[in-house]
């Protein structure tokens, strides 16, 4: 073969592979991005992310830890309380959304059930286990705040039919009718809170309790509930047994409507309302009552290390956001770790824009006091962790650290997709001595840790490795392709420059080789001496 038509040929190819190489570097990664989105899009055509999203496949958990008081006799005497940590006690959790409505805006709304199921291998102990806490009957869920309001709730009974409406369950538990009750009625007539200290010793209530784990979870019998649900409806959120976690199992977490991000991807998963809400009435300012990103699940793809996490939390009547920390790989897979920074939870005087969500104590709590009928909980970290100082003095046995007690979530940047989930929150309980309420004794004044839990879930199994071929893997494989085409493109064009020069040298060489050996040949035969003829 003419190897001009060959290094033509060859140059042709290769230039044709090189740019094709080319046309892969700047449109894969576009072909690439729009798949995300097509996938992620909540849509009952994607079948395949549509049934992850609907009913998540990835495993939850919920890791419950108690405080156990050590020395209750001492603490109501005023004694500083000493606490050690009982747990885990695992529940596994399963989430499932229902009332699935989608609307012309591209919104969609849904219920989404959560039921929990004890996994004994996983835990520590059964919950047959006891443990000690302050009372922590389900407080009255009207707060007392008037005379007039007390004497209704008092009397009303014996006068008419109950006319107070009964107020939805909470989201969040609702501890201590002693200490709850208590200090909510601190500001009300002696003569009050004597009655009301006499009601508890009628039933035989004390300061504090001891029982089982399952009962303190999921309810137990109460003589005093069940008298206040007879002669007083809608005082208490709950009408059978009282639990921390008894109105939980089995209920929703109330009406999202989400964005589907068929319109535009940069919304999807951002909530649009929340039970008809588009923003809240809890707190003091616009911002503070502002429901903002997504409802904690998933998040927009295509994250940058400047991106955040905000997501509105129904147990915490808020919306709350995570920052970014590091990068990290799981399975193979990359990953940005963001982490709840310390002006998530702090005061008004340490973070200003926080002011909204006072009256606050230390940094570190958030009062919820407002969205819980004004009972005396407040929500923090656990073990106190990147909370004020100060609060740990108060409390014997804590011990916090970030890698036990520090919430974060581990997120794939490009889809949004959550691979590693780690919610840690602690319920505490303001407690202090109220003047006639003999319960309440000499304790001095105090945050109380009752209990905190972890909700966990990760990606694993075949969930993974589909997640780690498509995301992961096959990309990966288009840039090796992309580079290995224009390597291989612009080899080709070198060798065929290479051949059409080499080609030409040659053609040179022959051309002057021969006019060389007929000089030599004519020169050879021509005498070196010759005869001159005269």
């Amino acid at each position: 073969m003419n190897k001009s038509k060959l290094a033509i040929g060859l140059f042709v190819a290769g230039t044709l592979t090189a740019v094709f190489g080319l046309v892969i570097l700047f449109v894969g990664p576009i072909i690439i991005d729009d798949q995300i989105v097509k996938n992620l899009v909540i849509d009952p055509e994607n079948e395949v992310s549509y049934t992850m999203w609907k009913d998540i496949p990835v495993p939850f958990f919920m890791s419950v830890y108690f405080f156990n008081i050590l020395n209750p006799t001492e603490f109501l005497a005023g004694e500083r309380p000493m606490v050690e940590q009982r747990g885990p006690y695992v529940y596994r959790k399963r989430l499932q959304k229902q009332n699935i409505t989608f609307h012309p805006n591209h919104t969609v709304s849904y219920l989404e059930y959560r039921s929990y199921f004890f996994e004994p291998s996983m835990s520590v102990g059964n919950e047959s286990d006891v443990v000690t806490i302050p009372n922590m009957l389900v407080l009255v869920r009207r707060h007392c705040c008037t005379q007039y309001e007390l004497d209704s709730y008092l009397f009303a009974p014996l006068i008419s039919p109950p006319l107070h409406p009964v107020s939805p369950h909470p989201l969040f538990p609702l501890p201590s009718v002693f200490q709850g009750a208590a200090v909510m009625m601190d500001n009300m007539p002696h003569a009050v809170r004597l009655l009301l200290s006499a009601t508890f010793k009628s039933f035989k209530e004390g300061p504090f309790l001891s029982k089982s784990v399952g009962e303190l979870m999921w309810g137990y019998d109460s003589k005093l509930v069940d008298f206040l649900n007879k002669w007083f409806p809608g005082m208490l959120p709950s009408t059978g047994k009282f639990g921390l976690f008894s109105e939980f199992n089995n209920s929703n977490t109330g009406m999202f409507t989400v964005h589907t991000g068929k319109d535009d991807i940069r919304l999807i998963h951002k909530v649009n309302s929340w039970n008809g809400l588009t923003k809240l009435i809890y707190w003091k300012t616009p911002q503070c009552n502002m429901i903002n990103g997504t409802a904690g699940q998933m998040w927009p793809p295509f994250m940058t290390k400047e991106s955040t996490l905000p997501f509105y939390s129904p147990d915490a009547c808020r919306s709350l956001e995570l920052v970014y920390q590091r990068e990290g790989i799981m399975k193979g897979i990359p990953l940005y770790r963001f982490v709840a920074p310390k002006t998530m939870l702090a005061n008004g005087s340490d973070y200003a824009p926080n002011e909204g969500f006072c009256p606050c104590r230390q940094s570190g709590l958030l009062n919820v006091s407002s969205c819980r009928s004004n009972a005396p909980v407040f929500i923090s970290q656990p073990h106190f962790y990147n909370a004020d100082p100060v609060l740990l003095d108060y409390v014997q046995g804590l011990q916090p650290t970030e890698d036990e007690h520090g919430l974060f979530i581990d997120i794939h940047p490009e889809t949004g997709v959550p691979l590693n989930v780690s919610i840690r929150l602690q319920l505490n309980l303001y407690m202090k001595e109220v003047s006639g309420i003999t319960e309440t004794g000499k304790i001095s004044e105090v945050v109380m840790p009752m209990i905190w839990f972890e909700e966990n879930g990760y990606m694993d199994g075949a969930i993974v490795k589909t997640f780690h071929t498509n995301l992961v893997l096959l990309p990966m494989v288009m840039v090796y392709m992309q580079y290995c085409f224009l390597v291989l493109g612009l080899a080709t064009v070198l060798g065929a420059v290479l051949l059409h020069y080499s080609g030409k040298i040659i053609k040179c060489e022959r051309t002057v080789i021969p006019d060389a050996s007929v000089s030599t040949s004519s020169s050879e035969q021509t005498p070196l001496i010759q005869d001159h003829v005269d």
